[in-house]
């Protein structure tokens, strides 16, 4: 778990997204256009929230996205682990052992055990990671509609039912649509 990019924010948005939509799926497209980024940049991060188990495919003209498993049981550690992977927060230099007073190799106490700052990114890293997975995509999703008044919900499922009905046959789900 290295610097969580953007492409971490704009995934969980987008699950969001599908929580709301309940078992109906939602194009790339859709889901870029809800939140105003192209449609490539949702193609690369899907394929990898549905090799995680976290959303399927469903194929047809009407075809897209949902969530492969209840939102209760996606924690934001798997969506973080699924898109970014699992990297180390931290990558430790064992800098300790390269002190120029050392010469040619460092003595075995100045190397023995975990590096210290080690220890400390390890410890912080754990923290993280716990917190992550303490988090669940239904928790979010329940305080977002919670803010935001009904009528907004029938709003985008008419926005979503009326572009689920204007799409062409042939077209596979993660793919995007050709410009009109």
């Amino acid at each position: 778990m290295a610097h969580l990019t953007v492409s971490v924010e704009y995934g969980i948005h987008c699950l969001l997204w599908l929580v709301g939509s309940g078992e109906t799926p939602l194009s790339s497209r859709d889901l870029a256009e809800l939140q105003g980024i192209s449609v490539s940049f949702v193609a690369k991060i899907f394929p990898r929230l549905e090799k995680a188990g976290i959303v399927a495919a469903c194929e047809g003209v009407r075809g897209g996205y949902r969530l492969a498993r209840p939102p209760e049981e996606i924690s934001f550690l798997q969506i973080v682990d699924a898109i970014e992977g699992s990297k180390p927060l931290f990558d430790c230099q064992e800098i300790r052992g390269r002190c120029a007073v050392f010469e040619a190799s460092p003595p075995e106490w100045a190397t023995r055990g975990v590096c210290g700052v080690h220890q400390v990114m390890l410890k912080a890293e754990k923290a993280m990671r716990e917190e992550l997975a303490a988090h669940s995509l239904a928790e979010v999703a329940a305080t977002f509609s919670r803010k935001a008044p009904g009528e907004f919900f029938v709003e985008v499922r008419d926005w979503t039912s009326e572009r689920a009905g204007k799409r062409k046959p042939g077209r596979r789900p993660g793919k995007p649509e050709p410009p009109s």
